[in-house]
């Protein structure tokens, strides 16, 4: 069987390769060829070791589809249109697209939303008669909103391992900012000054370099990791006592590698996965010594929820794929 994987691939967000990285390797445990509809095809095939096409282009985009029995849009925050409407209508036309050719089509662990009411219409129609599995409560009442049924699974990138043999540094705190969230950097640069006050060791975590390197090097951390590796930046989360995070897979590689985490929640899809996890939340004009104080004291998620999360990722393949 052949599937074919929609989403922001190929663009360097580590978040999305962390997405893929969890998709294309689960699918192979299940016997499954993953084909990955990408913005650079040749890297990911190279990267993940499977069969790519590129996304934008109709010819390859067609024939990827037809090759594939199962099309999965997702995961990621793709259903939504506050980036632009293009984007919804892109992720909406390959669905439209699989379905018009008989595929089994599965929106699958994505956040849905937020949308415009015209957005709203729209999702609403392509998805009626659809398999929707999301990541989060949040989206399930957007869902619901609606007049469509969801089912509830998780992140894919849950299911990532740290490397074997790492060692945690509880004194050392990762903070992984959002360039386009400027707001949120200038309270974080009075948190990283406190923790180092607090005899803490800062890294700050870049997971899309072209757009997030300023406001990491602007944090004044010990050390910048500019990264489009999730296997290094999950790693590096390893390694850490604590995680802040306004990109959400900061926050999502830390509840995959045990580490203690709060979450900057610029969008309703940080504060979805936050509260599923039950993990503290902070808006983008921060309390700075709220953030540092849960820091230090490590305050951890609920971990029972984060496990549940973990079961409902792993077991949406094969609900998924109809096995």
């Amino acid at each position: 069987m052949r599937v074919a994987v929609s989403g922001y691939y190929g663009f360097g967000n580590t978040g999305d390769e962390a997405i893929a990285l969890a998709i294309t390797r689960e699918l192979k445990k299940l016997q499954v060829r993953p084909l990955l509809l990408s913005n650079t095809p040749q890297e990911s095939a190279a990267l993940y070791g499977c069969e790519s096409a590129q996304r934008m282009e109709p010819r390859a985009l067609l024939g990827a589809v037809l090759r594939s029995q199962v099309v999965l849009s997702g995961g990621g925050g793709l259903l939504q249109d506050k980036t632009s409407a293009r984007t919804l209508t892109y992720y909406l036309s390959v669905i439209r697209l699989a379905r018009f050719l008989g595929k089994r089509v599965v929106v699958f662990n994505q956040s849905v939303g937020p949308l415009s009411a015209a957005g709203g219409r729209k999702v609403a129609g392509a998805l009626r008669g659809t398999l929707v599995i999301v990541r989060d409560q949040t989206s399930l009442d957007t869902l619901r909103g609606l007049g469509i049924h969801g089912e509830l699974g998780g992140d894919p990138a849950l299911l990532l391992e740290p490397t074997p043999g790492l060692s945690r540094n509880p004194h050392r705190v990762v903070i992984a900012p959002r360039g386009d969230v400027t707001d949120a950097t200038g309270h974080l640069k009075t948190v990283t000054r406190t923790l180092q006050a607090e005899g803490r060791q800062v890294t700050a975590l870049s997971f899309m370099p072209d757009h997030d390197d300023a406001a990491a090097h602007a944090l004044g951390a010990d050390e910048v990791i500019s990264t489009r590796d999730p296997q290094l930046a999950l790693d590096t989360i390893a390694q850490s006592g604590y995680v802040i995070g306004v990109r959400l897979h900061a926050v999502i590689l830390a509840a995959a590698a045990g580490t203690p985490f709060s979450a900057v929640a610029y969008d309703p899809k940080v504060q979805g996965f936050a509260d599923d996890a039950g993990a503290p939340t902070h808006p983008t004009d921060l309390n700075p010594a709220a953030v540092t104080d849960e820091a230090l004291r490590r305050t951890a998620p609920n971990w029972s929820a984060v496990e549940d999360m973990k079961l409902r990722a792993a077991e949406s393949f094969s609900r998924a794929l109809g096995l």
